[in-house]
């Protein structure tokens, strides 16, 4: 037996497998759930943040939501690692392109996250602002992508603490001078939490608008039509 956290119920061992498959919408979650698992089984409903353990191609994944920003899938991805035995956790989000090449829909898949919130600093006193996503874990992505033939772009992204900012043009300094591909609001914490708890981490995105272009995609899209990084996500996850 386990003992439940605040924020995840499952008291059983084996519940949660060894991979967690990590969208911030819980419902982009349970769409996962209903669309490409079998056998499913819910695992977690606390505060709503919906979580679900199933098979797919016959190997057992999970998928849980890990709500918006980085106190959120800190708190999540801690205790998944922490206290329930999980090994990797890939984040599958949508992100907001601050490059040219990157098309509304494209996929990328992050070699590091650039950030400049406190969330490492008052963790453990981590002072870097670049963090690097699981290098054996990413470079599966990256083969597994070629396998598929899933067109990527690899690189940085901007992990943000603030959705609604006011400077107009921080996105191209950001692009010119971190190399940042795009913006989202989790990595950077799941990176962190990776590498202070000696776990895997990695992050597939799919752009849902552009800073570039003013391109957007509503809600409902972005719930259900990224079916490309979902697929490349749980061909990833079988692999382990």
């Amino acid at each position: 037996m386990i003992k439940a956290t605040p924020h995840i119920e499952v008291t059983e061992v084996g519940k949660i497998a060894k991979t967690v498959l990590m969208p911030g919408d819980p419902l982009r979650a349970k769409f996962i759930a209903e669309n490409f698992l079998e056998d499913v089984e819910q695992f977690n409903s606390v505060r709503g943040m919906l979580g679900f353990t199933g098979t797919y191609k016959g190997k057992k994944v999970s998928v849980m939501g890990s709500g918006m920003g980085m106190p959120s899938i800190g708190i999540y991805s801690y205790e998944l690692f922490n206290v329930y035995g999980v090994e990797r956790i890939i984040r599958i989000g949508s992100a907001g392109s601050y490059d040219a090449a990157c098309n509304v829909y494209d996929v990328v898949v992050v070699k590091d996250a650039f950030s400049e919130s406190n969330y490492a600093h008052l963790q453990n006193g981590e002072t870097r602002k670049h963090l690097d996503s699981t290098k054996e874990l990413t470079d599966t992505i990256l083969a597994t992508a070629k396998e598929q033939n899933i067109n990527v772009h690899y690189g940085t992204i901007h992990s943000s603490d603030v959705f609604y900012g006011t400077d107009a043009d921080l996105w191209k300094r950001l692009n010119k001078e971190e190399g940042c591909l795009a913006v989202e609001m989790e990595s950077f914490a799941l990176f962190h939490n990776a590498n202070h708890l000696g776990k895997s981490a990695a992050c597939i995105l799919t752009i849902s608008d552009s800073f570039v272009t003013h391109e957007v995609t509503t809600s409902h899209e972005r719930q259900v039509a990224f079916a490309t990084m979902m697929k490349l996500a749980l061909e990833t996850a079988i692999k382990y």
